[in-house]
């Protein structure tokens, strides 16, 4: 079976890493670094990304460029208040660490209730 950037990723996920963690170890990983690096060579020619973008996201699929490239999209566009923090919750979706944004909101939804 031929590894991919995800099945890496979860192998390191199952042993307990997370967050800057698994960001930490996966720089370490030989395998992990060097598909990164073709993954990479193949898609930025579609998308350019920020270095901003490069350091914050993981960008280690087709669909995350894919998602990325519509939130630019839909972010130079006139939204609605509810369509802007939907766009900004699915960017927070690329995040290394993905789940605090996500916890920050429920939290927030919490105290509203």
């Amino acid at each position: 079976m031929k590894k991919s950037l995800q099945s890496i990723m979860d192998f390191y996920i199952n042993r307990g890493y997370n967050g800057d963690k698994l960001r930490q170890i996966l720089l370490k990983d030989k395998d992990y670094l060097k598909l990164l690096k073709e993954k990479k060579q193949k898609l930025t020619k579609s998308l350019r990304l920020t270095k901003a973008e490069e350091k914050m996201y993981v960008m280690s699929t087709d669909q995350d460029y894919e998602i990325l490239s519509k939130v630019k999209q839909l972010e130079k566009i006139k939204l609605s208040k509810q369509d802007k923090f939907l766009v900004q919750l699915i960017r927070t979706q690329l995040e290394r660490d993905w789940r605090k944004p996500l916890i920050k909101e429920l939290d927030s939804i919490l105290r509203k209730s």
